[in-house]
């Protein structure tokens, strides 16, 4: 008599249907305003910085979490720093804030911001993302719409995000761009004012 066939489980059950149904929620109701080309690339930053995290939870917007460093790998947690101590928790990165746009905000801890070492190794992912977005035939196709390396809700967040910035794109008329033409639309857009001259 043959044997069933068991199929390898699913510890989070959390399947192709789950990770769309979770991604459609996310995306439910989505409202953005239109952004000009450096405030696209300064959330995309930023975002993919927190996203980058391991994620054990299901963030939600309008809440306060915390990054941390721990073994060379960042985690995002509930818990604030003076909640829990250093040797467990690891080095405090910063407070996150999930925005209604499903773009991140990181505000630096002081001893992050104060730390040389620290910021050139931001400043260094920072370039990265600045030459793909340069190298890149449209600004668009930097978006993460599908990272498969990113741990679930991390996966998640990143495709609502590439969501809501290509609308953000698309009304301020960027969305398909290179880079130095949306840069270019920009300053088309809003020229720099001559100085106003002094009366005699």
């Amino acid at each position: 008599m043959m044997k069933p066939i068991v199929k390898p489980a699913n510890p989070q059950g959390k399947g192709l249907v789950g990770v769309l149904d979770s991604l459609q929620q996310a995306k439910k109701h989505l409202q953005v305003p239109p952004k000009h080309i450096q405030q696209i690339s300064d959330e995309l930053f930023t975002s993919l910085f927190v996203l980058s995290s391991e994620i054990r939870f299901k963030p939600t917007p309008n809440n306060t979490y915390y990054l941390y460093s721990k073994n060379n790998r960042y985690q995002l947690s509930l818990i604030a720093s003076e909640q829990w101590l250093q040797k467990k928790s690891g080095r405090f990165i910063g407070t996150c804030n999930l925005q209604n746009d499903l773009t991140w905000t990181l505000a630096l801890s002081d001893d992050c911001a104060n730390d040389p070492n620290f910021l050139r190794q931001v400043a260094y992912q920072r370039q990265q993302l600045e030459a793909k977005m340069q190298q890149a035939e449209k600004i668009d196709d930097v978006l993460p719409v599908y990272v498969e390396t990113l741990p679930f809700h991390a996966r998640i967040l990143a495709a609502a995000l590439a969501s809501s910035l290509k609308q953000s794109m698309q009304k301020s008329g960027i969305y398909g761009l290179s880079l130095q033409q949306a840069q270019t639309t920009l300053l088309d857009r809003h020229p720099s004012k001559p100085s106003a001259k002094s009366e005699d």
